[in-house]
């Protein structure tokens, strides 16, 4: 295959720009001008004219859940849905349409969806002899009716691991609203996929392990995923949850040539967990370490999120004597860091708070005072408040800030109003911090933390480059080019796959996007609503919207 007449941003320092890319045998075989590349054109060649449109290695897709993301696209969707009336009508069409779902479940309802805080009447006053259940879009919080609550045991309350809780009511049942994974698990559960959440929610296994027909149908979902990433470029990937399952059929689907994207899955280490429950993460790491599916990292979480009030924070929220707590005790969180760091495994961490992004620093330097320094390229994934103490010991421990563009408020689909509830005014300049975190030396990847956002990566590029300066904060917008980086080289870099992809060079990976125009001239509020043309990884295509001769 030959992409030429294109305006090709190689990612390469050595050879930026080109005109054309060849690939043969799943990898780039040459770069250069439409003339040299035009030369090795042969029987059965096929050449794609891009029409002086941007081409790119394929996006690094640095964060999402491809598993959830695939089996929620065929849930209520509620990502524009606001007040009482509207979310009505929503669940009374998706009811209808889906007469015999043993739970009627939606996802991206906003914390501000009703003028109040949501409880188990106002969903009963929507459907009350069918369990519906409605899932926040940070994925922290779920709301769920009363037949919900009570077929999942929950009415009554339950108990729970530390930080995870069934909000009580002043009667003495479940409020309907459930934080965090554990406590709304079992709602989740009345779906029938309970086992697709386990690599985030407890981190364990399928008890009894699923037959071929339940893997069968799970496939399919991934499947949907997958193409669903494809259609918005992403040819590699780290599915930030992960468990032996999730391993599992994502190596049937490779073997079935049905894996369209590299990715890589961590093993997901819980606060209940002892440290020999790292063994699951090496065992992981062996079985897994090849162009198309790896292991090789542990992935925890600090803290929750701020909406909810579950991330830790170093002050208490604005009108509260709240601050969150850290999911891991400081001597214990070391404890793990040591040894996964040991045993060579990579680490990523969800903190969002400035209370739990110190800790996890704290950690991660803990390992290198035990360990020595190596290229672990650690990670914290979110980052939404920092101390502005805490800044550049990123750079000084080698840490890599894995952000996302569209998580910021104001900046995609999270609205503003959120700033407001949960940071103080004058902590809004340490808040979504990019330019300041790379400025002081921490290398940067993007991702949308998919489905919590759309994994669309040019509404990604977009809210970077357009996102607003917060009052009293400074202009945290990367460049294009750094941008670009972020969502290719970097992403490959930060997941420790710079060896096969995210640059475009002979040798390393035909993965390639061709995007539906010249990102380079596009006006900033116009980049979100480009598409993708082409999406070919290892040499396939995986997404072709027909756009191209």
């Amino acid at each position: 295959m030959i992409v030429t007449n294109g305006r090709v941003l190689t990612m390469d320092p050595a050879r930026p720009r080109a005109e054309a890319v060849a690939l043969a045998g799943g990898k780039v075989l040459a770069v250069g001008t439409a003339e040299e590349v035009g030369a090795l054109a042969g029987p059965g060649c096929r050449v794609i004219d891009a029409g002086g449109r941007t081409v790119l290695p394929g996006f690094v897709e640095s964060h999402l859940h491809l598993v959830l993301g695939g089996a929620e696209l065929t849930n209520l969707q509620l990502a524009d849905v606001m007040g009482f009336a509207d979310l009505k009508a929503a669940f009374l069409r998706f009811a209808a349409a889906n007469p015999d779902r043993p739970l009627l479940m939606a996802q991206g309802a906003a914390y501000e969806v009703l003028d109040r805080p949501v409880t188990r009447h106002d969903l009963d006053a929507i459907i009350a002899d069918r369990p519906i259940a409605m899932m926040a879009p940070d994925h922290h919080t779920v709301w769920a009716n009363t037949a919900a609550l009570r077929a999942a045991g929950l009415l009554h309350g339950a108990e729970m691991p530390h930080g995870h809780v069934v909000v009580m009511a002043e009667d003495g049942t479940a409020s309907g609203e459930l934080r965090e994974f554990e406590a709304f698990g079992p709602i989740l559960a009345l779906g029938g996929a309970a086992h697709l959440q386990l690599g985030i929610a407890t981190g364990g296994e399928p008890d009894p392990w699923p037959d071929a027909a339940q893997r069968a149908a799970d496939k399919e979902k991934v499947a949907a995923g997958l193409a669903h990433c494809a259609a918005h470029g992403v040819t590699t990937m780290i599915n930030m949850d992960g468990n032996l399952y999730t391993c599992a059929l994502l190596a049937e689907m490779q073997a079935e040539g049905r894996l369209t994207a590299r990715v890589r899955v961590p093993f997901h280490f819980k606060p209940h967990m002892d440290l020999d429950a790292l063994d699951r993460a090496t065992v992981m790491t062996e079985a897994h370490d090849d162009d198309w599916l790896r292991a090789g990292m542990v992935k925890m979480f600090m803290d929750g999120v701020v909406d909810s009030r579950t991330a830790y924070m170093l002050q208490d929220y604005p009108g509260t004597a709240e601050r969150g707590e850290p999911l891991f005790s400081p001597a214990a969180f070391d404890a793990i860091c040591i040894e996964a760091d040991r045993r060579g495994l990579q680490i990523a961490v969800h903190a969002i708070g400035d209370a739990a992004v110190r800790q996890t620093i704290d950690g991660y330097e803990a390992a290198q005072r035990a360990n020595g320094r190596r290229d672990s390229r650690h990670r914290i994934e979110h980052i939404e408040l920092i101390d502005r103490a805490d800044v550049p010991r990123l750079g000084a421990l080698g840490i890599t800030a894995s952000v996302q563009p569209p998580h910021a408020p104001g900046a995609m689909d999270f609205p503003l109003s959120t700033m407001e509830h949960v940071f103080h005014r004058d902590r809004w300049r340490d808040a979504y911090l990019t330019r300041t975190l790379a400025d002081h030396g921490a290398p940067l990847a993007f991702a949308s933390d998919w489905p919590v956002t759309d994994v669309n990566v040019m509404r990604g590029i977009q809210a970077a480059l357009t996102r607003v300066p917060f009052d009293g904060a400074g202009d945290e917008r990367v460049g294009l080019m750094e941008i670009l980086h972020a969502y290719t080289a970097g992403g490959a870099w930060a997941g420790h796959w710079e060896d096969v992809t995210g640059t475009l060079r002979p040798g390393l990976a035909g993965d390639l996007v061709v995007i539906d125009g010249d990102v380079e001239a596009l006006a900033p509020g116009r980049v979100g609503a480009t598409g993708i043309a082409l999406t070919v990884a290892g040499g396939r295509v995986t997404h072709d919207s027909g756009v191209l001769a």
